[in-house]
């Protein structure tokens, strides 16, 4: 199946050029944003606890998380793929608009960028990672369709039906890994997600969402990265590992590791405090700290 003639410029004007791939950064960050304003807004998903940021907050946290991911994915993405360019020319680092960004980069950006605003706002960490969490698979998605758009970081060869002749990627057929990944990262994970916040209501249990993204995260970037050509002018890495395996697997250990925290009755946030002159409202939720639920 030949490649469709995309142009990774949607709009040029004089030497302005809007791609598709600053589109999509721009569309998970706005749709992430206004995910997060929404969880904080209903109560009934915190059940009893109070959220853990309000809306101008979540507002403020915007401009801390874009920088984490756009300054993290740049920098992951020289230190873990082209370290080389360190050496030979310093200043491409800075030069974000060739292309180059690290998923694993701009996730610890981001981290690095939670850890400051909850020490500025007495916020905790692990609860804005809970809120931040469920709104990461929105942006994933929009990164891995514009990947396929631009006809980057194809598959491996393949004979399979939608195998797909990418331009510069020689004449064999290859996996659309990018689809693949926007259907596993994005879509699969925002729903496992989004049935923790919403139909498991696990928010209250303090890291319970950020474990449940690092585990289902790291498994679903390590199956792919069988179909995934690996990058150019990468090493060999023994066991057929690729540096994409080995940047997930602590991912799936520090998700299971706060997953079996978030399970203990300690992990769950305190109730929120009664307004003067408010009655308690009565949860409708079973207690959090019963067996089984």
């Amino acid at each position: 199946m030949p490649f469709p003639h995309f142009n990774p410029v949607l709009v040029q004007i004089g030497p302005l050029a809007i791609r598709w791939y600053a589109l999509a950064y721009v569309a998970g960050i706005l749709l992430g944003w206004r995910y997060a304003v929404a969880l904080v807004k209903s109560a009934r998903l915190w059940r009893g606890t109070a959220a853990v940021a309000d809306e101008r907050q979540v507002d403020d946290l915007v401009l801390w998380v874009a920088l984490g991911i756009v300054g993290g994915g740049r920098i992951g993405s020289i230190l873990f793929y082209n370290t080389s360019v360190i050496w030979t020319d310093p200043l491409e680092i800075l030069k974000a608009w060739h292309g180059g960004m690290s998923f694993h980069g701009g996730m610890i950006g981001v981290i690095i960028a939670l850890y400051f605003f909850s020490r500025a706002n007495k916020i905790d960490l692990l609860r804005l990672g809970d809120l931040t969490a469920p709104c990461v698979p929105i942006g994933l998605f929009f990164g891995r369709l514009a990947n396929f758009i631009n006809g980057e970081l194809w598959g491996r060869p393949t004979s399979v039906p939608w195998g797909i002749i990418f331009p510069h990627a020689g004449p064999e057929p290859r996996h659309p890994s990018q689809l693949y990944e926007a259907g596993l990262e994005g879509i699969v994970l925002f729903s496992i997600l989004r049935w923790a916040t919403h139909g498991a209501k696990l928010l209250p249990r303090r890291g319970m969402i950020t474990g449940l993204f690092l585990l289902f995260y790291g498994l679903a970037r390590i199956s792919l990265e069988n179909v995934r050509e690996p990058d150019r002018d990468m090493p060999h890495f023994p066991l057929g590992l690729t540096m994409g395996m080995m940047l997930s697997a602590p991912m799936v250990v520090a998700g299971i590791a706060l997953i079996l925290y978030a399970r203990r009755p300690a992990a769950v946030a305190p109730p929120a405090p009664v307004m003067d002159g408010e009655a308690e409202a009565e949860i409708a939720a079973p207690p959090l700290d019963q067996p089984g639920r």
